[in-house]
């Protein structure tokens, strides 16, 4: 598994607590990501990103995601499914790193595939597709 791969696991595992927890916002989150720092070493900072980039971001983050949404709100959405499509448009839209667009909604697809149900990837595929434009 890519270090990076390694640290969108970590970050989805975060979000994903927080969410459950209703503690998502940038302090509420933060003790989820910290307990990452030494297994990722190197590649902390870029989970760190999404964690943080995601839950200060998620006002418009989640207007864009509801946008392409269609026929489901944020709210009907598994928290898997939301937390990835949170962290994908955070990554894509946000981000500082530019990372291409097309390795964000492959790395997206493969969290679904592990992560969720055997249909999420392709929901995931279709929405970030979508979503891509936006980046434009």
């Amino acid at each position: 598994m890519s270090n990076r791969r390694m640290a969108r696991e970590c970050a989805l595992q975060c979000l994903y607590y927080a969410d459950s927890a209703k503690k998502l916002n940038g302090e509420g989150v933060a003790p989820y990501a910290a307990d990452f720092r030494r297994e990722l070493g190197e590649n902390f900072p870029f989970c760190q990103d999404l964690v943080t980039g995601t839950t200060h971001n998620l006002p418009q983050i989640d207007k864009l995601v509801s946008k392409y949404a269609k026929n489901w709100t944020i709210d009907r959405m598994s928290v898997v499914d939301r937390s990835i499509l949170r962290m994908a448009t955070y990554e894509m839209l946000f981000s500082p790193e530019k990372t291409p667009v097309p390795a964000i909604i492959d790395e997206a697809i493969e969290l679904a595939k592990k992560y969720s149900t055997d249909n999420s990837g392709k929901f995931i595929n279709g929405l970030l597709d979508q979503l891509k434009k936006e980046r434009k």
